[in-house]
């Protein structure tokens, strides 16, 4: 089984919800995932975004670039249960603004730049497949569509949601 970064996008009221009865949190994530599973909507249009087993990898290349907002663990905890490996956290609207417009100003190559592979593999970090240069490009993919999302959730006001499943 592998490790996945997950994303859930709420509203406001959505969130002082979930703050309040943590548990109603996990049943409109499954219901917004299963909702989604049907439609092929643009990131930034949809409410959960997943980072698949990237998470690690983009949270080591954003912590050495002194990425302003956790965006890959979250910064508020959710005291509930564990949603996979640990519990949700939570990112206010005001973080989730600063997050996608610093997002915005951020490519993917200066994410990589001067990164030696073995950096990633003395830090262990996951999954272990650092074994060449190549080997960086493996998020590039997902960067674009997460900076859209939070773009999307930016615009709308919304607060996230995150979590490892």
């Amino acid at each position: 089984m592998s490790m996945n970064g997950e994303y859930l996008r709420v509203t406001p009221a959505e969130l002082d919800r979930v703050v309040k009865d943590p548990e109603w949190a996990l049943d409109l994530s499954e219901e917004i995932q299963d909702a989604q599973e049907e439609c092929e909507s643009a990131p930034a249009e949809l409410r959960h975004f997943t980072t698949h087993q990237t998470w690690h990898l983009l949270g080591f290349l954003l912590q050495r670039s002194a990425f302003p907002v956790d965006i890959v663990h979250g910064e508020e905890p959710l005291a509930t249960d564990d949603w996979g490996y640990g519990p949700p956290q939570y990112l206010t609207p005001d973080r989730v603004q600063l997050a996608a417009e610093t997002l915005q100003q951020t490519t993917y190559d200066q994410l990589i730049q001067d990164v030696d592979p073995s950096e990633l593999t003395k830090a262990e970090i996951y999954p272990q497949i650092w074994d060449s240069p190549a080997s960086l490009d493996w998020a590039r993919d997902l960067f674009t569509p997460l900076t859209e999302f939070f773009q999307g959730a930016a615009s709308t006001g919304h607060a996230m949601l995150i979590w490892l499943d």
